[in-house]
C-alpha cells in the first residue's frame, strides 16, 4: 500500500471528522447538517473558510472564536484527529480491499454515535440508520464483487441476532438498556458480522468490560454510585472499533484452542497474516 494512499485516507478522515462534528452538534436537536453554514454557537457569527480547517484552525485561533473569543470545545479537534487516525488504521488493517469502504463508514458512524452518547446520552436514529444503511450497502457491493454471498448471509444473521438479543434484554429489564443500545447492537452485528460472529462477541465483551471497569473506577473514586448513568453506547462503539482493528489475533488465538490450524474470518483480500504453525511439518 502506497504512502500516498495512507496520506489520502488521513486527510479524508480529517474532512469526515469535521462533518461528524457538525452532525454531533445538530442531529440530536433535529437540525439539518447541511444548512445553515457552520457558525459560532455563542455569537452566531458564520465561520470563515480559513477558520474551518480541521485541527489547524483550532490551534491557530488559540482555541477561541475569532469574533467573540468564546472557548471552542476540545471535542472538535479531538474528533477530527481521532477520525483521521482511525481511517489510517482501518486502511492499514484492510488495505485496498472490497471491505475497506464498509469499514470506513462503520468506523465514522460509530465515532459520531459515541460522541453523541458521551455528550447527551443519545444514540440518534438519524445517525444510526444512515450508518447501518451505508454499511450494509457497501457490504452488499463487496459481496457482489467477491461472490461471498454466504458471508453476507452471516453478516445479516449477526445483525438480526444481536438486535434480537438486546431487544430481549431491554424487554426483560428496560433499566439495563435503552432502546438506542438495541439499535446499536444491530449495527454492530452488521458491521462486524462480515468478519465473523467471533468479532461481534469480542466487541460486546470488550465494550461491556470497559463499561464495568469505568463504572467501578468512578465508584471507587466517589464520583458515581450504582444509580449513576453511563453512556453504554460509547463503550460498545469503542469495543467494536477495537475488535475491527485488533480483534484478529484474539479471535485466531481462541479458534486455535480447538483447531490449531483454524483461520479467522478476516478480509485482507489475500494472504493470511496468521499462517498455521503446523503447516509444512
Amino acid at each position: 500500500m502506497s504512502s500516498l494512499f495512507i496520506v489520502f485516507l488521513g486527510l479524508l478522515g480529517l474532512a469526515v471528522g469535521s462533518f461528524l462534528n457538525v452532525a454531533v452538534s445538530r442531529v440530536p436537536d433535529g437540525r439539518s447538517v447541511v444548512r445553515p453554514r457552520s457558525a459560532c454557537p455563542h455569537c452566531a457569527t458564520p465561520i470563515a473558510a480559513r477558520d474551518n480547517i480541521p485541527v489547524v484552525s483550532w490551534l491557530l485561533l488559540g482555541r477561541r472564536c475569532r469574533a467573540c473569543r468564546a472557548p471552542i470545545p476540545a471535542r472538535y479537534p479531538l474528533l477530527e484527529a481521532l477520525t483521521a487516525a482511525l481511517f489510517v488504521a482501518v486502511a492499514l488493517r484492510f488495505g485496498r480491499s472490497e471491505t475497506l469502504p464498509a469499514a470506513l463508514v462503520f468506523t465514522a458512524g460509530l465515532l459520531a454515535l459515541a460522541a453523541c452518547d458521551a455528550e447527551r446520552f443519545l444514540l440518534p436514529r438519524r445517525l444510526l440508520h444512515p450508518t447501518l444503511g451505508l454499511t450494509a450497502a457497501c457490504l452488499l457491493v463487496a459481496a457482489a464483487a467477491t461472490g461471498q454471498w454466504l458471508r453476507l448471509g452471516v453478516t445479516a444473521a449477526c445483525g438480526v441476532g444481536a438486535y434480537a438479543v438486546f431487544f430481549a434484554l431491554h424487554w426483560i429489564r428496560p433499566a439495563w438498556l435503552g432502546f438506542g443500545d438495541v439499535r446499536l447492537a444491530g449495527l454492530l452485528g452488521t458491521g462486524l458480522g462480515w468478519l465473523g460472529p467471533s468479532y461481534l462477541v469480542l466487541a460486546l465483551l470488550a465494550g461491556s468490560a470497559a463499561g464495568l471497569l469505568v463504572g467501578v473506577a468512578l465508584m471507587a473514586a466517589g464520583r458515581a454510585n450504582r444509580h449513576t448513568r453511563l453512556p453504554f453506547g460509547l463503550f460498545l462503539a469503542a469495543g467494536a472499533i477495537a475488535a475491527l482493528l485488533a480483534g484478529a489475533p484474539v479471535v485466531h488465538w481462541y479458534d486455535s484452542l480447538s483447531d490449531p490450524c483454524a483461520r479467522p474470518a478476516i478480509a485482507y483480500g489475500g494472504d493470511d497474516p496468521y499462517p498455521c504453525p503446523h503447516e509444512g511439518t
